[in-house]
């Protein structure tokens, strides 16, 4: 099953992210707080979305994923860029991340959005085979470019 994450879903929201990040190789960077989430998916101006898969038989939370609105000054509608999409080492197979990306698409396809995008790191042959199963490409003409920590600072200062 795939519904709205609630408030009280951020301390597995939180837990999520962290296992992510540790699939990544990049614990470290995951500094994201409990609070900060809280505020970024439900405060006053909600800067992102979550949904939640739970295991049928249990209820039990077992994936999510976040994710925001983007906007194509080319098609001139609104899309939606999947931040993050996890689900549990013990339930992959069972078709929660299948279901998290369609409810995704059912998302744009009833708001009239044009596009459903992600990244996904390249050397994730099992994440990257999945998503191709589904009917996505990849989109090897652009290369992600980005600023962060001093680099950032130093230019907007």
């Amino acid at each position: 099953m795939i519904r709205t994450a609630t408030p009280a879903d951020i301390p597995v929201i939180h837990r999520f992210v962290r296992e992510l990040a540790e699939y990544e190789k990049a614990p470290e960077e995951a500094n994201a707080t409990e609070e900060q989430l809280h505020t970024a998916l439900f405060g006053d101006q909600p800067a992102a979305y979550s949904l939640i898969a739970e295991d049928d038989a249990s209820g039990e939370p077992v994936g999510f994923c976040v994710y925001f609105l983007n906007f194509s000054t080319w098609r001139g509608v609104h899309g939606i860029y999947l931040e993050d999409l996890y689900v549990s080492p013990a339930a992959r197979g069972g078709g929660h991340g299948k279901a998290l990306l369609t409810e995704l698409a059912r998302i744009c396809v009833e708001r009239g959005y044009g596009r459903l995008e992600w990244s996904v790191l390249d050397w994730n042959a099992p994440s990257i085979a999945f998503y191709e199963s589904l009917g996505a490409r990849p989109q090897d003409e652009w290369t992600v470019y980005r600023l962060t920590d001093e680099a950032l600072k130093q230019l907007g200062s």
